[in-house]
């Protein structure tokens, strides 16, 4: 019994009882604010979730009565979108065509460019040249997209048609051009990113082994950052796709059904600009179209998001 008396007192003095600070002790006044920046930050969460669901209800129920009269096969297969005529076609194949081909002709601009200036940023540029040359690209992305159409109209597509005298006044090269110009910032911006997060062990094994700095960049750092770097065109994709008043002012509000860059075109952003500017009556057949096309375009870039997680998990890396 003595023993473990002992036992005890030695136990209790080598583990004296905690003491909770003042400070840290539970009190119900600090558990309640904690409770409150928990339910607004909840909140504001929450509303991101409520108006995307907002969003869907209203295209989604506006689009059912929209597909009531216009059957759904002719939506997606007639190759005529004349809703303003008096024989209306809604054919969403020529909107289609047009939004497909400007962003073809960004794409082609935005991502070699883009990851050239990323490669730069990332593994060439001094401290000093990047903390300059970044705050302009982001400045480029902060222009407004009305702006760009305006110096595509009057700038871009004269010295297009210089060389290409033939080119009509609205184009979707022209359009198409200067979209990539504003895509550059996202796509460059993203991946440069992606690039300064690979670990400098990697390009430290790569010296030792005789490698060049450009090899290095190219072979060692550049498939590291993949998964990034496929992100960051994904998003370009889609901020191309999405794209409306580039297109609306520069590339002409004909309807066409063609894939050839010089000629003009509507895409679903700029037909939707269009009949919201007044055109249609509101709840007329034609009026409803837009809700159509503009869950057409929602469906896109759901499904561009989708492949870029998918791409994103499949070359992702750990370090």
């Amino acid at each position: 019994m003595k023993d473990t008396d002992t036992v005890s007192a030695v136990g209790s003095a080598q583990f004296p009882p905690t003491v909770v600070s003042d400070r840290l002790a539970k009190k119900g006044l600090r558990n309640f604010r904690e409770r409150v920046i928990e339910l607004l930050l909840f909140g504001a969460a929450g509303v991101s979730v409520l108006t995307t669901i907002g969003i869907i209800w209203v295209l989604v129920s506006e689009s059912f009565h929209f597909f009531e009269t216009v059957p759904l096969l002719d939506f997606l297969t007639d190759t005529m979108w004349t809703p303003l005529f008096a024989d209306p076609h809604y054919g969403i194949l020529p909107l289609l065509a047009g939004t497909l081909t400007t962003s073809l002709v960004a794409l082609v601009v935005a991502i070699p460019l883009g990851t050239t200036i990323a490669i730069y940023l990332s593994e060439f540029a001094p401290a000093a040249v990047r903390e300059v040359v970044k705050p302009f690209l982001e400045l480029l992305g902060g222009i407004p997209t009305i702006v760009y159409g305006y110096f595509a109209l009057a700038v871009v597509i004269p010295l297009l048609q210089v060389f290409i005298p033939s080119l009509p006044g609205f184009n979707m090269l022209g359009a198409g051009i200067v979209m990539g110009i504003a895509i550059i910032p996202y796509v460059s911006s993203l991946a440069e990113d992606a690039m300064r997060a690979v670990p400098m062990s990697m390009r430290e094994g790569a010296y030792a082994m005789g490698s060049t700095k450009f090899q290095t960049a190219v072979r060692v750092v550049f498939p590291a950052a993949l998964s990034g770097i496929l992100s960051a065109y994904v998003l370009g994709i889609s901020r191309a796709v999405g794209e409306t008043m580039i297109v609306a002012v520069a590339a002409g509000m004909q309807p066409n059904f063609t894939v050839n860059p010089m000629e003009q075109a509507q895409t679903i952003s700029a037909y939707i600009v269009q009949v919201a500017l007044g055109d249609l009556p509101h709840g007329s057949i034609g009026y409803q179209s837009i809700f159509a096309a503009g869950l057409s375009l929602m469906l896109m870039t759901l499904l561009l998001n989708i492949a870029g997680q998918i791409i994103r998990r499949r070359f992702r890396e750990a370090y």
